[in-house]
């Protein structure tokens, strides 16, 4: 129903940002909503995704159309839902997955939070040789770490992100495993220390 929204981010959390266009305030939730944190109270462009189901009717938004593409992608397959796309998507690394999933690397895929080895061999099934109009070179410069402003408290920053990890299904001993290990990183921003975990997280 929707292919994007242009407004005002207002806010960001760790599950979602909300957009602001013309007096309306839209939750919208996406793969790292800090990934945002540099377009905060500025005008952005926003592709939606709109997922319905009984009890809700859910917005999803990316950055890009080919980021959306490549969510539709997953959640075609049985056993993944928006938020198991998410966190892939939230790795910032699609070629990667796309590689993984080329090369029938199970390993790799079952590392995502709610993908178990059925999931990642249904993955492999439905979508291999299927993806290469969503990782092409549009989206090479989609997912690369920008310079972001450091953080005026790491351990704020730490906490937000530690939250939005959580909110991507990754379990609190996943994260206590990782948190020692960011915690002695530089001072970052919440987005550089979200991609930093899920480093950790997929090494």
């Amino acid at each position: 129903m929707y292919e994007y929204i242009k407004g005002i981010i207002s806010f960001i959390g760790p599950e979602y940002i909300v957009i602001e266009n013309n007096g309306i305030g839209y939750r919208v939730l996406t793969p790292n909503p800090f990934a945002f944190s540099k377009h905060e109270q500025e005008q952005k462009k926003v592709y939606l995704y709109q997922h319905v189901r009984e009890d809700a009717h859910l917005l999803f938004g990316f950055a890009t159309a080919e980021e959306k593409r490549l969510f539709e992608k997953l959640i075609s397959v049985s056993g993944i839902g928006p938020k198991g796309a998410l966190a892939v998507l939230a790795s910032g690394t699609p070629s990667h997955v796309v590689n993984a999933i080329e090369r029938e690397d199970e390993p790799y895929l079952i590392k995502f939070p709610g993908i178990g080895k059925k999931t990642a061999r249904q993955m492999i099934l439905d979508l291999k040789g299927k993806l290469d109009h969503v990782a092409s070179d549009s989206l090479t410069g989609l997912f690369v770490e920008e310079p972001t402003e450091p953080a005026s408290s790491d351990n704020a920053a730490l906490d937000e992100a530690l939250l939005a990890l959580e909110a991507l299904g990754y379990s609190a001993r996943e994260i206590k495993r990782i948190s020692g290990r960011l915690e002695k990183e530089e001072t970052m921003s919440t987005d550089e220390y979200i991609r930093k975990g899920l480093q950790l997280l997929l090494g």
